[in-house]
């Protein structure tokens, strides 16, 4: 049974994006307020408008006392609108809908159908302008889904076969090839890699992967082949979790849009009782309907979704992006703002940024030796310094012989010299004397240190460069009284870990 729950889990997960989004039940669309409008709403719209403009311009009327094209316009315009105000009728909820219907069918009783297609309209658009916003979610989903593979290489019985991801079991040894996407978390068993997991962990720079680190679903394998541990598959993975957020952002609603629904219900048990005050008062049915009409056309349940559309629109124009309009809602209450440094406040690609040379070195000497030792290897700082020295100008010869120590660093043979470039566990295990302090930088990414034949030639100072813009943001931040907090990685991986662990 568990593993059929797991089986079904996966599918569940990869195929969801193929199949569609299921449509909502009643209760959900209570959440979700927001419909799946295409292209018979803009029909719909388009109709409304030249209705309107027929009504206005009385360009045939063949009854006087009666608009046949206002009926019309009003029949296939607001279908969508009474439909499901009858809805809330019977389940006696009161919605901008049904608040709207009683306004159109109140103006029409007294022979004003454009008004009666203006607010018909307004309404149209608005259900609208929500539902592009339920559809970016949806689309947002569905990529995220689409990004897991569909079918998996696994080491079975001695051999390699692919199947389909559904038939992924825990236990299983993955095989994720340079390129591929890591479709489940676990563990790598064996190869070596450097894996982009920016999209679940943030990190914007690709991490090592030796046997028994750590892999989750969604990443991108990088360089090397690696054979991993299944451990979580599906939805229990930490990209299933992300989806899972997603989907519930997409359900969710502010509490001010809740608000507004029930201020405009009482807004219009109000009007209906002034409605029934002007009757009595001055036995006109024309100004009673007219009281109907200015309550029932409310614009607080239709205005407050757009209100909240156009901020989440603006600031995803300025580069934020809010999960919904509870997130926005809540941003205004906020006191504390957390960073991370990696891809926010700074670019997020490492850059050599000064050349130490120890004594009797020179700057160009440790470039070129370094270039030469990295212009094979996949490390990210390698391929900075490579880069480097090529905008410098300066040749980078390939080595006749390149060694590779994960966490190390890498040793090569250079023009028949030996030539060590990484850290100093590296260097001392090779008998390189290294004084004490030499080239620390707290700044930098990695302490990256050069020696040929045993001898120290310098350091490379490796850093992230800060974005310019980022220093005037904490400003802003400040004089707006909100306290800065700078995530640190091991803090995320500490986190991360924490809600992996839970779970399982």
């Amino acid at each position: 049974m568990a593993v059929q729950d797991e089986r079904a889990a996966v599918h569940e997960l990869t195929d969801a994006a193929h199949a569609g989004i299921a449509a909502q039940t009643s209760a959900e669309h209570d959440e979700e307020h927001a419909h799946g409008f295409t292209w018979p709403a803009a029909a719909r719209i388009a109709f409304a408008a030249v209705a309107a403009a027929v009504v206005w311009f009385r360009v045939w009327e063949p009854i006087p006392s009666l608009s046949l094209i206002g009926i019309v316009g009003l029949a296939v315009g607001g279908w969508p609108i009474f439909k499901e105000a009858f809805e809330n009728l019977i389940a006696r909820r009161m919605t901008m809908e049904l608040s709207m219907t009683i306004a159109i069918i109140a103006a029409a009783a007294i022979g004003e159908f454009f008004t009666a297609l203006v607010i018909a309209l307004f309404v149209l658009v608005a259900e609208v302008l929500e539902g592009m916003t339920v559809s970016r979610g949806r689309h947002a989903i569905r990529d995220l889904l689409d990004f897991l593979p569909r079918s998996v290489s696994v080491r079975r019985t001695g051999s390699v076969r692919d199947v389909d991801a559904a038939e992924l079991r825990v236990g299983d040894a993955v095989l994720v090839n340079p390129g591929a996407r890591v479709p489940v978390d676990g563990a790598v068993l064996d190869g070596h890699s450097f894996v982009d997991q920016s999209r679940i962990t943030g990190e914007s720079m690709p991490v090592e992967k030796t046997p028994g680190s750590r892999v989750y679903a969604g990443s991108i394998n990088q360089s090397g082949a690696i054979e991993i541990r299944a451990e979580r598959l599906g939805r229990d993975t930490s990209f299933g979790k992300i989806i899972e957020a997603v989907e519930r952002a997409e359900k969710s609603r502010a509490p001010v849009q809740r608000l507004a629904d029930r201020l405009a219900g009482y807004l219009v048990y109000f009007a209906l009782g002034a409605a029934a005050l002007t009757f009595l008062i001055t036995r006109d049915m024309r100004s009673t309907i007219s009281v109907v009409i200015v309550a029932g056309a409310c614009g607080i349940a239709a205005g407050t979704p757009l209100a909240i559309l156009g901020a989440i629109g603006r600031a995803a124009r300025l580069g934020a992006i809010i999960k919904g309009g509870l997130y926005l809602e809540t941003l205004g209450r906020i006191d504390t703002v957390v960073l991370d440094k990696t891809g926010t406040l700074t670019y997020g690609r490492p850059e050599v940024q000064r050349i130490v040379p120890a004594e009797a070195a020179t700057v160009e000497t440790v470039l070129d030796v370094a270039a030469a030792a990295e212009v094979r290897s996949e490390h990210p700082l390698g391929q900075a310094i490579v880069a480097y020295a090529r905008v410098q100008g300066r040749p980078v010869p390939e080595p006749q012989r390149f060694d590779y120590t994960p966490g190390r660093g890498i040793s090569a043979v250079v023009d028949g010299t030996t030539v060590l470039v990484g850290n100093r566990a590296l260097l001392t295990e090779h008998g390189v004397f290294i004084p004490a302090g030499f080239a620390s930088d707290e700044g930098a990414v990695s302490e990256i240190l050069v020696a040929r034949d045993t001898r120290l030639l310098g350091a490379i100072v490796v850093a992230d460069s800060v974005r310019p813009e980022a220093k005037r943001a904490i400003e802003a931040l400040a004089g707006m009284r909100l306290r800065t907090i700078l995530l640190s990685p091991s803090f995320a991986h500490g986190m991360l870990e924490i809600a992996s662990s839970l779970a399982r």
